[in-house]
């Protein structure tokens, strides 16, 4: 299978008042259609510069990126960022609107996902009506107005309490499957990244380089929810625990 998108020695070096700062040291993996790969690793360790540099928010110091000049990238931010002032469906146009690609059939398509993802009846609403995990799925909708092939999930449900943010993950990687998206996702949350993803990458601290890679294979496996039950799920999490080898 050819990868959608390659990344060969990737490289980025901050400068600051103080000198250069190394956040990403060495980092090469390549992502093939329908992945869901989640990254995990110390906090500062440059997990979030990776997705910046990914989506083209920051430049790489050095190291290759190789995708189809046609592959289209959406980015997920730890906060929904949705604008109280717009109604749930301008807020799912804004990126339409943004890249002037907004007619009727672009409007149709997301009206379309918000109706199949369970807010129909929040179209015309705002967003301060709305739970932490409907703001979510506005928030993915919003993403997937664009038709991105590869999506970039920076801590997507970081703002949510536990419960909601169990059930909130089930919702979107339902969504994320039905789509038919690649996914890489950062997240300091083990269980979250065992749960949702058939491989995980450790980091190591900044400057980061890959520290271990873990192909999950669980048994069985269903949603993020279900996957915590399955007979592999402890050993993953042990294993990766101990090569973090410190807190998250």
């Amino acid at each position: 299978m050819r990868p959608i998108i390659k990344i060969k020695n990737l490289k980025k070096i901050y400068h600051t008042k103080r000198g250069e700062v190394l956040a990403v040291k060495d980092f090469s993996y390549d992502l093939n259609h329908q992945d869901f790969i989640s990254i995990v690793g110390p906090s500062g360790c440059g997990k979030s510069t990776i997705l910046s540099i990914l989506c083209g928010l920051d430049q790489k110091s050095d190291g290759i990126i190789e995708c189809d000049p046609n592959i289209r990238i959406g980015y997920m931010l730890q906060q929904d960022c949705l604008f109280e002032w717009l109604t749930i469906l301008d807020n799912c146009l804004l990126g339409l609107k943004i890249e002037h690609q907004l007619n009727e059939e672009s409007k149709q398509y997301v009206i379309d996902l918000l109706e199949k993802y369970g807010l129909k009846d929040f179209i015309h609403s705002y967003p301060s009506h709305l739970s932490g995990g409907m703001r979510q799925r506005v928030a993915l909708v919003r993403t997937l107005a664009t038709k991105p092939d590869i999506l970039l999930l920076d801590e997507p449900y970081s703002a949510l309490d536990y419960q909601s943010r169990l059930a909130v993950s089930d919702d979107v990687f339902k969504i994320i499957k039905k789509e038919k998206k690649s996914v890489i996702m950062v997240t300091h949350d083990i269980s979250e990244a065992i749960s949702c993803s058939n491989l995980v990458i450790v980091l190591t601290e900044r400057p980061c380089t890959i520290k271990s890679i873990y192909p999950i294979h669980l048994t069985n496996a269903s949603t993020p929810i279900e996957n915590r039950k399955c007979k592999e799920f402890a050993s993953y999490y042990d294993q990766i625990w101990k090569d973090l080898d410190f807190h998250v």
